[in-house]
């Protein structure tokens, strides 16, 4: 009778992680999904730019210039008969390179700094967070222009302008995760126990602060592409002839009225990129927040 009985029970089902949780959060968000989508799009038409382009994003045709969009030139040509298709499609590489490159500056400089400040506390927090405030002071495309004019005209420099200059909002998110997860009893235990501070920080604390870090992230992405467009409309990102959508937006301004293409399609180009990250932004905040349904 037992046996019956058990083997008429329904199973227990399995706990799901909170890594499934949040990916199961996430893909119920079809707005995040979509935006997702889209820069994956953009990542592969970026990685196989030499593939995909039509023409030489760089050569020059006298005989085809500023052309309309046609069959032989989908997105039309420029001021200098280049092929606008496949300077958005070559101008994805440096604009997704500046976001993610950008991005990991900032992070690299300002996730550290937060961790320490939140779990060291005292001056050292005091010392620290003066100096975010003292950043955070001037805004934040006006000091990677200033940065980005000392370094000098190019993408590098551009990127580590805008690296910089994203650094304290990383800082900030870090430390108010830090100083959240070093409240919880688990990290009182880690302390109870003997263990280093070092390792109750890296072992115990960072692991929990991730994931508002990895929301910052996205989001910051997004801020950055914009400011390495600006830069590069400032000459001072990407340096003709190179691709960038900045750039092809300072060239396009000179011809607005008769060649609007020049300005329409990398200007969406951009538009759709810093959209979709965004979207992901506010899709991962949702799916990693506990609270969140």
């Amino acid at each position: 009778m037992s046996a019956t009985i058990a083997a008429a029970a329904p199973p227990i089902p399995r706990a799901r992680s909170p890594r499934e949780l949040a990916l199961s959060r996430f893909l119920h968000r079809p707005v995040a999904v979509a935006g997702l989508v889209v820069i994956v799009l953009f990542i592969a038409v970026a990685a196989f730019a030499p593939l995909i382009a039509p023409y030489d994003p760089i050569a020059t045709s006298w005989t085809a210039i500023r052309k309309a969009p046609s069959v032989a030139h989908w997105m039309g040509t420029d001021e200098n008969g280049r092929d606008v298709l496949s300077r958005v499609i070559f101008g994805a590489r440096a604009s997704l390179m500046a976001g993610v490159v950008s991005v990991l500056i900032a992070a690299g400089i300002g996730v550290p700094a937060g961790l320490l400040a939140g779990f060291a506390g005292g001056w050292t927090d005091i010392c620290l967070s003066r100096v975010v405030d003292a950043m955070l002071a001037c805004p934040f495309l006006i000091l990677a222009i200033a940065l980005a004019a000392f370094l000098g005209p190019d993408l590098t420099n551009a990127m580590i302008a805008i690296g910089v200059s994203t650094a304290p909002r990383f800082m900030r998110v870090a430390r108010a995760a830090t100083l959240d997860a070093a409240s919880n009893e688990y990290v009182e235990a880690a302390r109870a126990l003997g263990n280093p501070p070092w390792r109750v920080a890296f072992r115990h604390v960072l692991p929990n602060i991730v994931p508002p870090v990895l929301v910052q992230g996205t989001l910051a992405i997004a801020a950055a592409i914009i400011a390495e467009a600006s830069l590069s409309f400032l000459g001072l990102g990407q340096q003709p002839p190179a691709p960038s959508w900045g750039s092809m937006l300072n060239a396009a301004q000179r011809f607005l009225s008769q060649a609007p293409w020049l300005a329409v399609f990398p200007g969406l180009a951009i538009f759709l990129v810093v959209l979709s990250f965004n979207l992901v932004g506010d899709g991962l905040r949702d799916a990693l927040d506990p609270r969140r349904r």
